[in-house]
């Protein structure tokens, strides 16, 4: 059973970590700010500005149009009814009709075009999100939890969406609506204006105060679906082990308390917003009152005429509007603000293994690699070596051998840089591995691993992974020499067969066989073989180690392994306990000791000691 599963029939994603979240040093980030949230967006949307020019057209021309219909009302009110112009009617009435239709047309075309905009800036978003996360190392992905990432690049990014999509229009447009209505009635009357405009600051205050419990509260919100993401990718994955301890109702359990925090901290956010909009309705209500009683008094003493009362109303709701579609607004503005804060966590996070400024690039090698006084550990308190050295000689075999965390698989992550070293160098053919580039390293090594990673595909595409250009003779030649060919062409599809979420359809000697067909075609200088046959039965054991003897041909190799008669033809075989070399020789040497390797030989062959 993998260290990764635990008893209640669980998948942890985060390893040893015990699935935190956490970013980066562990130390608490910055909270992004609106202002953050919104240059980025911008920094996004300029490089469509063709684009964002004519939506911002529109968006001006929607705003001055706004001012037509009270402008109409006022003139009708003033002039055409005491003077019974009649004859001005259908004008007044096309003009309205004509001032909507312009309206319509203006408002759909500045629509399309900012959906347009916000969609590539998602699709921005979203890219540099995944691309950050794949620049990232190993050791950011033992740290936190996959379904939270997933709930990052997926659900984050999707609220995000809500903003721009739609959110962002109606923002453009009530700021230049508000912006030209406040001038130009303060240009009709500054005195009313300005008392009208004495309730903003109250708004202004009461947002700031409920976006910030907003903002929090949005922030459980989406941690809360994050957990039930990472629930949920977990319990799947671990679904044949849920099954086979009989723990349905255990984890449906564990689901339902994910959900009920999520329902808890939904239920907060609506309380909050139930607070926060009938206080804007109010206020919104005493600028009403302050425009009819101090109108209503101008106009008895024919400082204002009845028209202008009436077009001040209809600027009143128009300001007014604003506000109130604001209010709206900022339900979604805080909780994309929220789901912004937890991109950027991500984003702002530096990867610890990284290039130096000057890397080159790994030349064809040899494949000797000198480990020369390392010194490593996961955490400050569990140092795994220490000052160690070891020599691995250019085309021949190297085993590792050894009680479990003595510190076998760091040395096979150290060797492609998935950690560094807290000390100590690393050299291939003289090469310090951190003066060069990762890719120029990675390119040179080929791994097999025991914990066998296939896609949900084709056989032949899990075989061309890493090589997309290889032909199909050359990908049938790889699974031909890794003694795959022959199950391979046994299924109806032959290379074209899906083969499941994980190469679920396969067994696991056949999914061992496509990920050394994997390696072969890479064609790699350096192979690293972890544990590759530790679960296999004698027959494709068999099979494995047929493949494994031309993949390994005048290569450099590096084989980590818990049954001894896998190794036994090595060139060198080190034993390792406790991160030391306690001996090292090649297979009879070790055997004429009568040290830990003999032990460790007479445990899994106790017949060979009574034969003898």
């Amino acid at each position: 059973m993998s260290d990764n599963y635990n008893p209640a029939g669980t998948v942890r994603a985060g390893g040893g970590m015990g699935g935190m979240k956490k970013f980066g040093t562990g130390e608490k980030a910055k909270p992004a700010s609106i202002y953050g949230m919104f240059a980025r967006i911008y920094s996004h949307a300029k490089m469509e500005w063709p684009s964002l020019v004519i939506t911002l057209v529109c968006i001006t021309a929607v705003s001055l149009l706004e001012f037509i219909v009270p402008q109409l009302t006022r003139y009708t009110i003033d002039h055409l009814i005491p003077d019974k112009r009649f004859s001005l009617l259908p004008w007044i009435g096309a003009g309205v009709l004509g001032s909507a239709i312009a309206l319509g047309l203006l408002k759909y075309v500045s629509s399309t075009f900012m959906a347009a905009i916000g969609q590539k800036v998602l699709y921005n978003l979203r890219n540099d999100l995944y691309r950050h996360m794949q620049s990232m190392d190993v050791s950011f992905f033992d740290r936190n939890r996959t379904g939270d990432l997933m709930s990052r690049v997926t659900n984050d990014v999707g609220i995000l969406q809500q903003l721009i999509s739609s959110s962002m229009m109606q923002l453009f447009t009530d700021f230049f609506t508000f912006t030209s209505i406040a001038i130009y009635m303060l240009w009709i009357d500054w005195k009313l204006t300005v008392l009208l405009l004495a309730t903003f600051p109250f708004m202004i205050m009461t947002t700031r105060l409920f976006g910030k419990r907003m903002r929090a509260s949005f922030r459980k919100v989406q941690e809360s679906v994050a957990d039930v993401s990472d629930h949920l990718q977990n319990a799947l994955t671990g679904i044949r082990l849920i099954k086979s301890f009989t723990a349905e109702g255990y984890e449906s359990g564990r689901f339902s308390e994910r959900t009920q925090k999520n329902m808890d901290a939904n239920i907060q956010v609506v309380r909050l917003r139930a607070a926060y909009e009938p206080i804007i309705d109010f206020l919104n209500f005493l600028g009403l009152a302050i425009v009819l009683v101090f109108g209503a008094w101008l106009a008895m003493k024919d400082q204002m005429t009845v028209g202008t009362i009436v077009a001040f109303i209809a600027y009143l709701r128009l300001l007014q509007n604003p506000v109130r579609h604001f209010s709206r607004i900022l339900n979604t503005i805080q909780q994309a603000a929220a789901a912004y804060e937890r991109i950027m966590e991500v984003m702002n996070t530096k990867a610890e293994i990284t290039e130096k400024k000057d890397a080159v690039t790994l030349p064809p090698v040899r494949g000797h690699i000198h480990f020369d006084h390392v010194s490593f550990a996961y955490s400050k308190d569990s140092e795994v070596l220490s000052q160690f050295s070891l020599e691995l000689e250019a085309g021949k075999v190297t085993a590792l051998v050894g009680s479990s965390g003595s510190g076998k698989s760091t040395i096979a992550h150290l060797i492609p840089r998935f950690y560094d070293a807290q000390a100590g160098d690393i050299t291939i053919d003289g090469h310090s591995i951190k003066d060069v580039t990762l890719t120029s390293l990675r390119e040179q090594i080929g791994i097999v691993s025991q914990d066998i990673f296939l896609f949900n595909g084709t056989i032949a595409e899990n075989i061309r992974y890493g090589s997309a250009g290889s032909t199909d003779e050359e990908v049938r030649a790889a699974a031909k020499a890794a003694n795959a060919s022959k199950f391979i062409e046994s299924f109806p599809n032959g290379y074209d067969t899906q083969i499941g979420e994980r190469g679920v359809k396969l067994s696991g000697g056949q999914k061992q066989r496509i990920s050394i067909a994997r390696a072969i075609l890479k064609n790699p200088r350096i192979i690293i073989l972890d544990e590759a046959t530790a679960s296999l039965d004698t027959e494709s054991e068999q099979h494995i180690q047929e493949a494994l003897s031309l993949l390994l041909k005048g290569r450099t190799c590096l084989v980590i392994a818990h049954r001894l008669s896998t190794i036994q033809q090595a060139d060198q075989i080190y034993v390792l306990e406790h991160g030391r070399i306690e001996e090292h020789g090649t297979h009879e040497e070790l055997l004429r000791l009568q040290g830990r390797y003999s032990q460790l030989y007479e445990l899994q062959f106790p017949q060979t000691e009574a034969a003898g």
